[in-house]
């Protein structure tokens, strides 16, 4: 039997949820189900080791600056903003790369990684990366960046990728906020790893409107320079979110537990920046 991609899987299986939903209105049990739904587990804290997580979860760990390490189900591994030195102990079978700066980048990916997917094209066109790799598919959105004085375009990528039933967005070094047809290539978004320095990347303000584009469940903050930077994004969102923070770099994440509306999950850096 064809195994279809966590998009469809998803889409599929919301459908059988959305006519199970309509016959349970019929017969007045709806609001039960809703109650118990209403409050589930938001993650589940793991050590750093692949081998401890648990069966159809996808592993996530904040290595520091903009940097993740993703774990699908099937054990592929990709990084984020890889730049060579903030880096998982093993070697990540995908990493991307955007060029802004060079924290976020390296010209000397080791050899032995499998894809290198880089978040521009340094042939000055616009870069176009659609793959799959076991059970983890990963696609880019194309953005700008400010150059000097002027504009690169398709500077940047955010990339986006589906595993475990799960999508789950980079933002990479975004430098604007997003239009319709961005949000259009981006698609539905559970998690969404978001820059929150204020400065670099986009104002609090622009950057609270860009996760109000995507609505994802839950927003993880990277890409600051201090706890006070931090601090600061958490106050100028002024309550808009629920706030939970996790003692582990390391989580587990199934979709069944995702809230079901916005929170930001903050997670300490594995590494240093």
């Amino acid at each position: 039997m064809a195994v279809l991609p966590g998009r469809l899987r998803r889409f599929a299986g919301e459908v059988v949820l959305a006519l199970a939903a309509l016959l349970l209105s019929v017969s007045g049990a709806l609001a039960a189900c809703a109650a118990v739904a209403s409050t589930p587990p938001l993650w589940t804290p793991v050590s750093f080791s692949t081998a401890s997580l648990p069966a159809g979860y996808v592993g996530l760990t904040f290595l520091g600056h903009a940097s993740f390490l993703i774990e699908s189900p099937g054990g592929i591994t990709a990084v984020t903003d890889y730049n060579g030195y903030i880096r998982p102990d093993r070697l990540p079978d995908i990493v991307t790369m955007n060029h802004a700066h060079s924290t976020h980048y390296t010209d000397s990916p080791d050899p032995g990684i499998k894809m290198v997917l880089r978040g521009w094209d340094p042939g000055g066109g616009v870069p176009d990366h659609d793959v799959q790799l076991g059970d983890m598919h990963v696609h880019n959105v194309p953005t700008n960046i400010r150059d000097g004085g002027g504009t690169e375009f398709g500077g940047n990528s955010i990339f986006v990728f589906d595993t475990g039933d799960l999508c789950i967005a980079h933002l990479g070094h975004l430098h604007h906020t997003l239009t319709p047809q961005h949000l259009a290539q981006l698609g539905p978004v559970d998690v969404l790893l978001t820059p929150v320095d204020g400065t670099w990347t986009l104002s609090h303000d622009d950057m609270i409107e860009v996760i109000e584009s995507i609505h994802p469940a839950l927003v993880i903050p990277m890409h600051y320079f201090s706890g006070r930077s931090l601090e600061t994004f958490i106050a100028d969102e002024a309550g808009r979110y629920p706030v939970r923070r996790s003692e582990t770099p390391s989580i587990a994440l199934a979709r069944a537990e995702l809230p079901k509306r916005t929170e930001i999950l903050v997670l300490p850096a594995r590494s240093g920046y």
